[in-house]
C-alpha cells in the first residue's frame, strides 16, 4: 500500500478489534430493533435513523449488513461469556446458573431470543452464535450436575435448559401468562433446590 492510501477495514478486523463506544451503542440499537420490531425490520437505513445518524456515518462503523451481523454475534457472544463467567473463579452451581438465565436483564430482552431463534433459520452467523451459547450453557450445567453427583448429567442439563429457555416464550413481556412470570421462575428455582439441594 502506498503512503497516503486509505485501506478499507475488513470484516474480520472490525469484529476482532475492540469496538468503539459508538459501535457498542449502535449494537444496542440493533438489539432493540430486533427485540421490539423483529429481525426483518433490521435494515441499514432503519438502523441509521434509529441511531440518529446518516446512512454514510453508519457505514463508517459497519460497512454492510453482514459486517453488522458479525459484530452483533461477537458482541452477544462476549456478553454471554461475561454473564456465565464466575467472578469468584470457582465453578457455578446449578442454582446460580439458573438464576443467571432466568433473571438476566442484558443483553437479553424478552423479544430478542425468539427473534434470534427465527434468524438462525436464515442467518448462518446467528445459528453459530446460538450453538456456541447453548454449548457453553450445556457444558456449565452438565459440569454442575456431575459435581452434584447426578447420574444423567447431560440429559438433566438438556431438560433444565429446555425449561428455562421456554419460560420467556410463555411468560415473557406481552405474553398471555406474563402475570405468572415470577411464580414460574420461583417454581423452577424451588425445583432445583428440592432436586439438587443447593
Amino acid at each position: 500500500m502506498t503512503k497516503g492510501t486509505k485501506r478499507k477495514k475488513s470484516v474480520d478486523e472490525t469484529t476482532d478489534a475492540v469496538m468503539s463506544e459508538r459501535q457498542q451503542e449502535i449494537l444496542q440499537t440493533v438489539i432493540e430493533i430486533i427485540s421490539d420490531e423483529g429481525y426483518s425490520s433490521l435494515t441499514m437505513r432503519h438502523l441509521a435513523r434509529a441511531s440518529g445518524m446518516k446512512l454514510g456515518a453508519l457505514q463508517y462503523h459497519f460497512r454492510t449488513r453482514d459486517e453488522l451481523l458479525r459484530a452483533l454475534v461477537e458482541y452477544l457472544r462476549n456478553e454471554w461469556r461475561h454473564l456465565l463467567g464466575n467472578p469468584e473463579g470457582g465453578p457455578l452451581g446449578i442454582r446460580a446458573i439458573a438464576e443467571i438465565m432466568l433473571t438476566v436483564d442484558a443483553p437479553s430482552h424478552d423479544g430478542l431470543w425468539p427473534q434470534l431463534w427465527a434468524m438462525e433459520q436464515v442467518e448462518p452467523l446467528v445459528s453459530d452464535l446460538l450453538e456456541d451459547v447453548y454449548a457453553e450453557y450445556l457444558r456449565l450445567l452438565e459440569k454442575a450436575l456431575k459435581a452434584a453427583g447426578n447420574q444423567s448429567p447431560r440429559a438433566e442439563a438438556l431438560c433444565l435448559m429446555a425449561v428455562m429457555e421456554s419460560e420467556s416464550l410463555f411468560t415473557g413481556k406481552g405474553r398471555r401468562w406474563e402475570k405468572d412470570r415470577s411464580a414460574v421462575r420461583k417454581t423452577i428455582l424451588d425445583f432445583i433446590d428440592d432436586r439438587y439441594g443447593e
